[in-house]
C-alpha cells in the first residue's frame, strides 16, 4: 500500500501555465496519468499537456469539475500562500507546495489558518512524494524509485533520492517517498508521517532523514520510543557544520545545544532508532535490520 497518494489520487496544479508548472505536471502526468486539472487565474478554458488537460480559473471549480483531491502548487513565493489558503477551502485533501522562498510570516498565517480546515500541507520547499509504481506528486525523480515496503521521510530532496538509490541497491522498494522541506514552518512534521506509516500494513520499516537545527527530529524520537512497532533508521545531515552557520536550507541553523547533529543521534538512538553516520549506510541497514 501506500501513505497519502496513491494511483486513485485526482490531482490539479496550481501555476501549471507557468514554465515549473506545466513541465512538472506534464512529468507527473506521464509518471501516473493522475492530473485531472490545472488552475491559472484568467486562464480557465484552455487545456494543457497534448490538449488532455483542462485549466480552471479557481480551485474551487477545479474541485466542483474534477473531484480533485490533491493540489500541486507551483505559485511564485510572494503569491503562494494565498493558493494554499484557497485550495484548502476548496477542500482538498492534500496540497503539495514545491514553491521555494515563501516568506516565514505568510507561512506562520498558512499554518494557523490549516487549523481550522481539513487540508494538509506537504511543504514548502520540498520535492515532493513518490509512491513508486503508482503517483508522483512534485518533483522527485520517479524513474529511481522501485515499490516495495520502506517508507521515506526527508527535510532534503537530494537526500531523499540518496536513501532511495541506497534501498534500491540492496533490492529494497519504497511504499511512498515524502520529502517535507527544510523550511522553519512546513505543514507537516516528522512524527505526523510516522504515524501513517506505522497504521500501512505494508510498510515494514521507516528511513527518517533529519538535519542540523529545530526540534522535530527530537520529538520525532520520542514519538518512536511510545508509538512506533516498526523499526526507524535515522540519518543527521550537518554533522560538521560549524555552530551558528545556516546550512543549505532556512531552518538547518543550531541557536541551541540540543538542535546539533550529535544531539539528535545521541536522543534518537537512546529512543530506539538505528543510527547511521553516512547516508551511504542506509540501505544496508535497513537490509540488516529486516533480515
Amino acid at each position: 500500500m501506500s501513505i497519502l497518494v496513491n494511483k486513485d489520487s485526482k490531482i490539479i496544479v496550481q501555476g501549471i501555465t507557468g514554465s515549473e508548472g506545466s513541465f512538472h505536471a506534464a512529468q507527473c502526468h506521464e509518471y501516473g496519468g493522475n492530473i485531472v486539472g490545472g488552475v491559472t487565474p484568467g486562464k480557465g478554458g484552455l487545456k494543457v499537456l497534448d490538449n488532455q488537460v483542462p485549466v480552471f480559473n479557481s480551485c474551487e471549480e477545479a474541485r466542483q469539475q474534477t473531484g480533485a483531491n490533491v493540489s500541486l502548487l507551483f505559485v511564485p513565493p510572494p503569491f503562494a500562500a494565498d493558493a494554499i489558503i484557497e485550495a484548502a477551502d476548496a477542500g482538498i485533501e492534500l496540497i503539495v507546495c514545491i514553491t521555494e522562498g515563501i516568506p516565514v510570516n505568510d507561512m506562520l498565517t498558512v499554518y494557523n489558518y490549516l487549523k481550522g480546515t481539513n487540508s494538509r500541507l506537504i511543504g514548502p520547499n520540498c520535492p515532493g512524494l513518490l509512491t513508486p509504481g503508482e503517483a508522483k506528486v512534485g518533483i522527485m525523480p520517479g524513474f529511481i524509485a522501485q515499490k516495495g515496503s520502506v517508507g521515506v521521510i526527508s527535510k532534503s530532496g537530494t537526500l531523499t533520492y540518496e536513501a532511495v538509490h541506497q534501498l534500491c541497491s540492496v533490492g529494497l522498494g519504497q511504499s511512498t517517498c515524502v520529502g517535507i522541506g527544510g523550511d522553519p514552518i512546513i505543514g507537516t512534521k516528522m512524527k505526523d508521517l510516522l504515524s501513517l506509516f506505522e497504521d500501512d500494513k505494508d510498510t515494514e520499516a521507516i528511513v527518517m532523514i533529519g538535519e542540523i537545527g529545530g526540534s522535530m527530529e527530537i520529538e520525532a524520537a520520542q514519538y518512536v520510543i511510545d508509538n512506533l512497532t516498526k523499526p526507524v533508521i535515522g540519518f543527521i545531515a550537518g554533522q560538521t557544520a560549524p555552530p551558528g552557520r545556516r546550512m543549505g536550507h532556512a531552518g538547518a541553523i543550531v541557536s541551541g545545544a540540543n538542535e546539533s547533529a550529535s544531539a539528535k543521534m545521541k536522543v534518537m538512538r537512546e529512543c530506539g532508532i538505528h543510527v547511521v553516520e553516512s547516508p551511504a549506510e542506509i540501505g544496508k541497514t535497513v537490509k540488516l535490520v529486516l533480515s
